[in-house]
């Protein structure tokens, strides 16, 4: 059975978030510890993937919002984000399947990429 969109030899970040539906299975707990030490800083947090990510003042932390909307957009996958001065914690979860799927992966290395350019 297929969990996940996986191409062989890319990288997290340049695969495609793909529509999931109820029915669609989590990530099973060794796959998501594997794919979790693909990422940079992020933990699993009560089912979810999380990382708070720091930034010298309010604006930086805005800017940095501002930066992510395009791509969960893009992907059609959306994080909670909480906003506070000079940081920004970044949730993700499949909602539809009240679990993790790779595309909580995919749009945490899109994320993560945001932070190297």
């Amino acid at each position: 059975m297929v969990y996940y969109n996986r191409m062989a030899g890319s990288e997290l970040a340049d695969r495609k978030c793909v529509p999931c539906h109820g029915g669609t299975p989590t990530v099973p707990e060794d796959e998501a510890k594997r794919l979790l030490a693909e990422l940079d800083g992020w933990t699993i947090e009560d089912g979810k993937l999380a990382r708070t990510f720091k930034f010298k003042d309010f604006l930086s932390a805005i800017d940095f919002v501002n930066r992510i909307t395009p791509i969960a957009e893009e992907e059609g996958h959306h994080p909670d984000l909480e906003v506070g001065w000079g940081r920004v914690k970044v949730l993700l979860i499949t909602h539809a399947i009240k679990g993790l799927s790779d595309n909580d992966f995919i749009l945490a290395a899109k994320i993560d990429r945001l932070t190297r350019g």
